[in-house]
């Protein structure tokens, strides 16, 4: 049974916890993984340039980030859940939490200012709990069928220059005959 297990939100420049949802489940694994990614929130805010989506294992877990502005956005998920739905996710969270404080961020000074936003993560994160479930499906088919897509076209162009390669060759190659009837033709 694979899930989100931790969700964070933080000010990318100081690291600020704006708000944190946290599966009730408690294990030594998922406490070292959450420092670690607390310190990796703090990092980020001191390079240059950091990249804007990244994802790096953490014991049993895989811990995924999006930087969206000033704000980090932090997923912690069991190893197995399907990387592309833990960045809906994330793009899911982002989108409500700068619907609802997007000018408030950079004014903040006490940690934790938007808990109350832990309900709305709590509720998507069960959304997101079961990757079987038939909306997650239904986003991961999208996905797939994107990527099909992609591929199919790719296929059929190469097919096309192959169509075209071929009766390129067929010319160059037509039978000696044509050829030294040609060569006859010219020389008469």
């Amino acid at each position: 049974h694979t899930m989100v297990r931790v969700t964070m939100i933080a000010r990318l420049g100081d690291g600020l916890p704006l708000c944190e949802g946290t599966d009730v489940e408690k294990s030594n694994d998922l406490d070292v993984c959450k420092r670690q990614a607390k310190t990796l929130i703090r990092k980020l805010g001191n390079t240059n340039r950091p990249e804007p989506k990244l994802s790096y294992e953490s014991g049993p877990f895989l811990v995924h980030y999006m930087i969206e502005g000033s704000v980090v956005y932090v997923v912690v998920c069991d190893r197995k859940y399907p990387k592309k739905l833990a960045f809906k996710y994330l793009d899911e969270i982002r989108q409500e939490f700068e619907n609802l404080y997007r000018g408030q961020v950079d004014t903040v000074v006490r940690p934790y200012a938007f808990i109350k936003f832990d309900t709305f993560i709590q509720k998507t994160r069960k959304l997101y709990m079961d990757t079987r479930a038939q909306r997650n499906m239904m986003k991961l088919s999208e996905e797939l069928s994107e990527v099909q897509q992609i591929m199919t076209r790719n296929i059929q162009e190469v097919l096309g220059q192959g169509e075209k390669l071929d009766r390129t060759l067929r010319a160059f190659c037509q039978p000696r005959k044509t050829l030294n009837a040609y060569n006859a033709a010219v020389l008469l």
